[in-house]
Order: structure tokens, then sequence, then C-alpha cells
């Protein structure tokens, strides 16, 4: 039978909050028939307005979803309610031998689909001219050097004119364009943030970005990891396939968090695991189009055993989800071992060290309070102190963590980082995860 997912994680994978809103009221029994689950999936009949019942069916390994309904959001309000139904309880949604044949071939698809392309790629990769391959990356990289040198000679300019003066408005989406141009689509995106960087701040962006553009200017002479870092940074990238066909890490990670971000052009969701073996932290990113959920959704607390590969760097971090060995399954130990503040503040240190460019690394702090002060939110444990990251989290959501907290000690999976510390999950005292995002 397969392991029920929590409610909270059901939530999570609402595209928008009218879409959760909707599946709320689907997510009794009334509406539903022929309900039930096997073989990695879940499937459902749910009345409509119409006289012919509506297909649902989620494959639950990925996640992925089917429905007969026009909506053009996925998960669609039918797949959530009955995700909702399913997580209840056992008496809600039967298991079943097998599965109708309407979602086996809807299964049989998926798993023919995913061969062919794999298939395709293969024979992509073997017919590939090396040379030609070559002779690309090398007019790429001859671009994103003179875009480099470009930048910065303008932000030398900048503070030789002084940083008091305001730019007139739209010079940095002039700058950040030359930057596309370039091929370089990394410093493109840091370049177009000087925009909205406060005044105070304005001197260190500059100077990362210059030490960043400089970098590139001499990665033939930088040690490898170093160079890969800053290729990334700049806005290189590593095929999915090709990363796989690499080294990868077999482990049982745990789910210590997760938290969306969108905009108008996409969302992104962010999921960070730990390996139970290695101990090694890893982040996996996913995106959707507007209305549409990302389709990695993984449960908070939960341990999945699966071959990761990670993006080369000085300080690896993000990696690319590869075989599953099995469905994520309970933590033996429901909360992860953390660090005190000062603990989590070296090991950030540590981490900037090999990479300059690092925002913050992720952490788990052990026995902390958050506290509201005159300053802002801090996160104490009676001897060093954290504060919150400035609008990291809405005021809301910091509320609901010193809910959680009652005033006494928790732990915290977040991000710690020059400028603070950004709470993504919490334990409550019944050592159940809390998403604060």
């Amino acid at each position: 039978m397969e392991e029920r997912w929590s409610t909270e994680h059901v939530l999570s994978l609402a595209p928008d909050p009218a879409s959760l809103k909707a599946a709320g009221k689907l997510s009794g029994p009334a509406p539903w028939s022929g309900t039930g689950t096997g073989q990695g999936a879940l499937w459902g009949l749910c009345k409509g307005s119409g006289s012919t019942p509506y297909r649902t069916a989620v494959e639950l390994g990925t996640p992925a979803y089917k429905c007969s309904c026009p909506s053009r959001k996925f998960p669609c309000k039918h797949a959530l309610g009955l995700l909702l139904l399913w997580a209840a309880g056992p008496e809600a949604v039967t298991a079943a031998a097998e599965p109708p044949d309407w979602v086996s071939e809807w299964l049989n698809g998926r798993s023919e689909a995913a061969a062919e392309k794999a298939a395709k790629q293969q024979a992509k990769a073997a017919d590939a001219d090396p040379e030609a391959a070559r002779k690309r990356a090398a007019k790429r990289s001859a671009r994103v050097a003179a875009g480099a040198l470009d930048l910065r000679l303008r932000l030398a300019d900048g503070v030789r004119r002084g940083l008091a003066d305001p730019l007139p408005a739209g010079a940095w989406d002039e700058v950040a364009a030359r930057m596309v141009d370039a091929q370089a689509p990394g410093l493109a995106g840091r370049v177009r943030a000087l925009a909205d960087t406060p005044q105070d701040a304005l001197l260190e962006e500059y100077a990362m970005l210059h030490l960043l553009a400089g970098a590139y200017g001499r990665i033939d002479t930088l040690p490898e990891a170093l160079a890969a870092t800053v290729r990334t940074r700049v806005g290189f990238t590593t095929d999915t396939a090709e990363l796989l066909a690499g080294p990868t890490v077999r482990d049982r990670w745990q789910v210590l968090g997760s938290r969306d971000t969108a905009d108008e052009r996409l969302t992104t969701r962010r999921v960070w695991l730990r390996g139970a073996k290695t101990g090694r932290d890893a982040l996996l990113l996913a995106f959707g189009r507007p209305g549409q959920a990302p389709d990695l959704a993984l449960p908070t607390g939960r341990l999945l055993e699966a071959d990761l590969a990670f993006h080369p760097g000085a300080r690896p971090l993000r990696a690319v989800l590869g075989t599953r060995y099995g469905s994520p399954e309970p933590a033996p130990a429901a909360v992860p071992a953390g660090l005190s503040p000062a603990e989590a503040l070296a090991a950030y240190g540590t981490a900037v060290a090999e990479d300059p460019w690092l925002d913050s690394w992720p952490a788990v702090l052990t026995d902390v309070v958050p506290v509201l002060t005159a300053e802002g939110w801090q996160l104490t444990d009676g001897r060093h102190t954290l504060p919150v990251r400035r609008g990291a989290l809405a005021e809301a959501a910091l509320w609901r963590l010193a809910a959680v907290s009652a005033g006494h000690p928790v732990t915290l999976f977040g991000e710690c980082g020059h400028a603070g510390f950004t709470p993504v999950t919490a334990w409550d005292a019944e050592r159940r995860p809390v998403g604060l995002g």
C-alpha cells in the first residue's frame, strides 16, 4: 500500500489559492466513486456538472496528474481533492491490486514516453559532433569574456562617477541586455538586481559582480572546482542527462523543507535534502509555468532513497534527482540533528570561503527560540543570536513560527547567511514538520 502524504504536503501542490479553495470542496467522499490506489497511482471518478464524471488519476512517484476536466491548471482541483481525500485516512480510498484500464493506459503511456525520450537523448549524444561542439563552446566563451570585460569597465566607471548619483531609469536594463547578447545570463540577472539594490549595499554588489566578471576573465588559471563555480554563476548550464551520466551519490535523503517563489514567468520550487549516511546537503530545483505547480513534490520530513547528481563547483549544493528506490518513507529520527546559531554561522563562513558569491548555506538550528525585538525577529539559544533575514518571510509566517514555538526551544531548518537566517521548516512539540513558506 502506498505511503500516504500529509495534508500539508498536498496543499503545497496547489498552483494558486483559488484551486486550493475549490479542492477543499472536493476533499470529502460525497463527489467521489471508484476510488483506489495501487502500483504507485491514485485514481477516482468525480461527479461534475455533466452526466459523465471526471476521470482523475495521480502518479504518486513524480508526481503527475491526469483529469478529463477542461481545466488547464496542474494539478487541477479534482486531483487536489482526490489527494486530500486519500490523505485523510485509510477508510477514504481503498487499496486495489490493479488499476482500471484507463489508468493503466495512462501509466503505460508515460513509461513508454519516458523510454522514448531516453532513447532519443542517447541517440543525440551518439550523433553529436565533438569538433562542432568544441567550436561552439569556444565561440561562446569568447563572447562571454568580452561581455565580462565590458561589465568590469562599466562598474569601474560607476565607482569613479560616484554611487550617490542615481543612474538614469533603465540604465541597468541596457547593461543587462548586453550581457544577454554576450550569452552570460547569470551576469545579466545580477546586473538587473542592481536597480533594486539599496544605496547602502550598492558598493558591496558592485564589488561581488566585479569579482565574478574578473574571475571569468582569467578562468583558465583558476582551480577546476572554482572555475566550475564561476561558469555556473556567469550562466553556463550542464544538461541533466550529462550530469546523471557522471558520478552520482546514493543515499537515503531526508526532505528538510521546500519553498515556492513565483513571478510573471514561472514558479520555482526549491527542495532541500540531507543524506542520512553522507550528511551531505542538496538542493533540488523544479519549475512550473504560471498556473501550474512544479512537477517535483517531496513530503517534508520523509526519507527518499535515491541517486543524486551534483552540479560541479567549489561547494556543490544544487543537484538533480536520478533513480529513486521506492517511495518516500517516514524517517527513524523525525527531527534532524542540528547546530547552534554560532556553529551555523561558522558553517556558512566555511562555505563562503570556497564560494565567495554564496548568499547563504542550509542549516538546521537546534533549541532556538524566536523572539521579536526592537531590531526585528531574532533566533536565540540563550548564548548566541541570529537575526531573521528581513523580508525573507511574510509577517504571518513569522507569527506562525512563534506559535509553533510558544516560547519553547524548537528545531528549525533554513538558510544561514550574512544577511541573517531564513526559516523554511519548524518542528512542533509533537515532532511534526511545519512549513513556513
